[in-house]
């Protein structure tokens, strides 16, 4: 039986969403059976399985990692994975994912870039077919690196199960409901959620809402983890009792011509067998699928003056080496108060080592007045300068010092930020939904300077213009 009490989430629509039962915590030592006495006791790998079933472990870090880092599952389940054909790469070629970033299918550039929300596609377009890399860095080969990818589908997946070898997706829908079958259970993630699939574990997306659209991010060689909280103490900012975890549910139908696509060193194989691969009947671990509510996130922010750093945002992140620096922050922009005094509250003008890219759910982004919407997309890269456009620097400061209490509201913005540098897509340099006129919103900006320059003696000399 599970470890703690499962929780339901039920909405009485539909058959996958009725009965929905969730583990919570975050990397816990999870226990989920859909039989009664399917899992086994006091050893994982017995001679003889419960019901007959196969034992296979899913490692998501080497054995030897230490205790309090390692990531790993076993699986008790009705077939083994490995039966199955060879894989083959797939026909046609996907063509717009990339897991190598390099001068020979991407490129470079400082200057901020802006696209518009890509369009549902007409032709049918599942999860797999409509995903395609925006930007990113690194190498899944060397296991280190990231890439942020969008996707757009209009139809659910059928007899086939995706597998990415190269990392972990953070999946971000923008629009549309998603309805996620993995090994370890079931998932249904609604825009304002987000869900994490590790390394390793085969999905299915099914869009029970029809057309989908929205962001994901694709970490290599680390896994997501909670941000430290330092000084803010021993809570705050998302909490662990608030992930989810699927319990164990399965299929034991045999499924002739299933496919399974492997998505390996940013190409996609696959592979036939004629049984689902959801047909896991109990496991237990600590590294599985898991989704969070965004709405759920206790935010912290300024109380006093000044505006505070969107760091204190953090849901999630994904660490190097480094302490401190991140491979990937996931930060989101919620509903929250601004009550700083004497200060100008929408984020402030700045230069970063890091570079960000931005999304947004739904709502609008306090630091554009126009032009972000919902289901588009920003890049500002290491060191290239951004804040507010001009129309929202206007509008601040019209307000003046003796602006009260602001609440934001109906608004859910989110940022993947990376200590590397990222190197662009040529499809989505060259993409018709990008803005080329993005830096015009900051042209506008004019000089507020109230101050004159000295032209008497004492002036010129401390401008260095000593007379003789």
């Amino acid at each position: 039986m599970d470890q703690q009490p499962a929780i339901v989430k039920t909405d009485g629509q539909d058959s996958f969403s009725s009965d929905l039962r969730y583990q919570s915590g975050f990397h816990n030592h999870f226990s989920s059976e859909a039989l009664p006495g399917a899992l086994p006791h006091g050893q994982s790998s017995p001679l003889l399985c419960p019901y007959g079933l196969y034992a296979e472990q899913v490692s998501g870090t080497s054995f030897t990692s230490p205790r309090k880092l390692n990531l790993r599952s076993w699986l008790y389940r009705i077939k083994p994975s490995v039966t199955h054909e060879p894989f083959k790469p797939l026909e046609p070629s996907h063509g717009r994912l990339v897991s190598e970033f390099n001068d020979s299918n991407s490129s470079t550039t400082p200057t901020q870039l802006r696209w518009r929300p890509v369009d549902i596609p007409e032709k049918p377009t599942d999860f797999v077919q409509g995903l395609y890399t925006v930007c990113g860095a690194g190498s899944s080969f060397l296991r280190h690196g990231f890439a942020i990818h969008m996707y757009t589908a209009n139809k659910s997946m059928d007899n086939c199960a995706f597998c990415n070898a190269d990392g972990d997706f953070l999946i971000v829908p923008q629009t549309g409901r998603l309805w996620i079958t993995t090994e370890c259970g079931r998932l249904q993630v609604s825009p304002g959620e987000i869900a994490v699939l590790p390394q390793g574990f085969r999905f299915a997306v099914d869009l029970p809402d029809g057309p989908s659209r929205g962001y994901v991010a694709e970490v290599f060689g680390t896994h997501f983890q909670l941000p430290d909280l330092g000084p803010i103490g021993a809570n705050g900012l998302a909490a662990p009792r608030d992930f989810l975890v699927p319990t164990a549910w399965f299929e034991e139908s045999i499924r002739p011509g299933y496919i399974i696509i492997q998505k390996f060193g940013g190409e996609l194989f696959t592979a036939k067998q004629d049984f689902s691969p959801f047909n896991v009947v109990a496991w237990h671990g600590n590294y599985a699928p898991y989704m969070y509510d965004l709405t759920t996130f206790c935010p912290f922010n300024t109380v006093l003056v000044d505006h505070g750093d969107p760091s204190v945002n953090t849901v999630l992140t994904a660490p190097t080496d480094k302490p401190g620096v991140a491979l990937l922050d996931f930060v989101i922009f919620p509903p929250r108060w601004l009550v700083a005094e004497h200060t100008f509250r929408p984020p402030y003008y700045h230069r970063n080592c890091m570079s960000e890219f931005m999304g947004l759910i739904y709502g609008g982004y306090e630091a554009k007045a126009d032009g972000f919407v919902p289901g588009g997309a920003s890049l500002h890269s290491c060191m290239t300068p951004h804040g507010p456009d001009t129309k929202t620097y206007e509008a601040t400061i019209a307000r003046g010092n003796e602006a009260g209490p602001h609440k934001i509201s109906d608004t859910m913005a989110f940022m993947f930020e990376s200590c590397l540098i990222p190197r662009i897509c040529s499809w989505a340099l060259e993409s018709p939904l990008i803005d080329r006129d993005y830096y015009q919103c900051w042209i506008g900006l004019r000089s507020h300077f109230t101050g004159t320059r000295s032209n008497d003696k004492d002036g010129d000399i401390e401008n260095g213009q000593k007379e003789d």
